[in-house]
C-alpha cells in the first residue's frame, strides 16, 4: 500500500495557520474507537508527517478528533465556558489503499468546514 492520510487546520478567524493545536487519529468499528495516532500542529498548521503514514496505512472508518478549545483558549479566542466548540470530531472512510487522503480543519471560535483535500 502506498495511501496515506494528512491534515492541516487554518484559523480563518485570524488568518493564520492553528499552530500548537492537538490532534488524535482513531480507528472506528462499530461503536469501538481505538487511537492510532497523536500528533500536534506546527507553525504552517500541519503535522510534522502524515498522521497516518505509509508503513502502517490502511483503509476504513477513522475519526480526526481536533482539540479545538484548547488552541481557542491558548489563542485567546475561547470567551466563557462553556466553549461552543471544544473537541471536533470528523469521521470519514479511505476506500482506496493507494491514494492520498488530506482531510483539512477551517476553524474559528464559533464554526468550522472540513472537506477532502489534495
Amino acid at each position: 500500500m502506498s495511501g496515506y492520510l494528512t491534515t492541516h487546520v487554518l484559523d480563518t478567524a485570524r488568518g493564520c495557520p492553528a499552530a500548537g493545536l492537538k490532534i488524535m487519529l482513531y480507528a472506528v468499528s462499530g461503536n469501538s474507537h481505538r487511537k492510532i495516532a497523536e500528533a500536534v500542529t506546527n507553525d504552517d498548521g500541519r503535522t510534522d508527517t502524515p498522521i497516518l503514514p505509509t508503513d502502517t496505512f490502511k483503509t476504513g472508518t477513522f475519526e480526526l478528533v481536533f482539540c479545538a478549545g484548547d488552541y481557542l483558549r491558548a489563542s485567546g479566542q475561547a470567551g466563557d465556558d462553556p466553549l461552543f466548540l471544544d473537541e471536533i470530531p470528523i469521521r470519514f472512510g479511505m476506500s482506496d489503499a493507494e491514494a492520498h487522503y488530506h482531510v483539512p480543519l477551517l476553524l474559528s471560535p464559533f464554526s468550522y468546514s472540513t472537506y477532502r483535500g489534495s
